[in-house]
This record gives C-alpha cells, structure tokens and sequence, in this order.
C-alpha cells in the first residue's frame, strides 16, 4: 500500500507520442532479438564452441608430450617483477594441433607458427581461471577465458609475421601482472 494513491488516469491507453516510442522500443528489440544469434553465428570473432572436459593433469601430460616431440630451443622470457625464465619454443606441423597451458604465472611453451595456416589450438588452465589474450601491432587484440578442467579448441589462422606477446586479463593471483607467453609467426 502506497503512502499517497496514484493518480485517477494512470491506467489510461497510451496516446501521442508515447504510441511512438512503445513502437520503436519493440521493433528495436525485435531487431536485436534477430541480430544476437545472426551474430553468433556470422560473426568472425565467436569461437568455434569446440570445448571437452579435461582434468588439469591430462591436459598437462598432453602439453609435456606436445612439447617433447615439437621442441626446437628455448626462449628466455623476461617479467616486470621476477626473474627471467628459459621456456620451450614449439615448432608444429603446419595445419596440426597445437597446445597451450596457463599456469602460475606463465603461458606454456611458446608457439612458433606458420603465416597462413591453420593450426587447431588447445588451450587450458592448470589452476586457475585465466584470460588469454594475444597482443600484437598493428591493434591484434585477441581473447579468450580459459577455465581449469576444459580443453577449449580454437582454430587460428595467423596473418601477420612477427612476436606476439600473451598476457593473462583475468586475474589469478599474486604474480598476475607478470604472467607472459609468446607466439613467433613466421
């Protein structure tokens, strides 16, 4: 119960220019109502929606395996606030899955990719939720939620040579900030 009662008329038809903008805010959210799925489905920046349900630890043994038979050196990765580390550089068949971990602090191995081929790329979480993120010139932005316990699929297809620095945008912890990877494409 209301302290004062509405007004007599407050339950009138709408009239004038309120018929208007009932009319537009309908067919804007029937528009939208279309375009949301249009979207989904036509917009180059979804992903495929190829995840599996993995534990953090066979997704891991598949990385260590990845790395094993794909391993061509290593690369020294500096960090703002620690010290630097000497990761594993990956070279995989072109056209090939290919695979990423984050974990504590790091994206693991560094990928080097093909210009122009499609790779199929695994990506996981070891621990915590993640944020991947491919930085690079000429505005790449790339990114994506990682989730510990899912092996998420997304098929990439590197147009620009150079290095592109991952970094984590969701946040994970302590050493956050400095959570770093590389992808080389030549």
């Amino acid at each position: 119960m209301s302290i004062t009662a509405p007004p007599d008329d407050w339950c009138e038809a709408p009239h004038g220019a309120e018929k208007m903008w009932i009319g537009l805010s309908l067919v804007w959210c029937i528009v939208l109502s279309i375009a949301m799925p249009y979207w989904h489905l036509k917009g180059k920046q979804t992903s495929s929606g190829e995840a599996y349900k993995v534990s953090p630890g066979d997704f891991n043994t598949r990385v260590e395996k990845f790395v094993q038979s794909h391993r061509t050196g290593v690369v020294e990765l500096t960090f703002p606030n620690r010290a630097p580390e000497k990761v594993p550089v990956v070279e995989p068949d072109p056209g090939s899955d290919i695979y990423l971990i984050g974990r504590a602090w790091r994206w693991y191995p560094v990928l080097k990719l093909k210009k122009g081929v499609e790779y199929r790329l695994h990506v996981s979480s070891l621990d915590f939720q993640h944020g991947l993120s491919v930085q690079g010139e000429k505005g790449l932005n790339m990114n994506f939620h990682v989730l510990p316990g899912y092996d998420h699929v997304l098929r990439i297809t590197p147009t620009t040579t150079g290095e592109f620095e991952i970094i984590c945008n969701e946040f994970c912890g302590g050493e956050h900030a400095d959570m770093r990877g590389k992808i080389i494409v030549e």
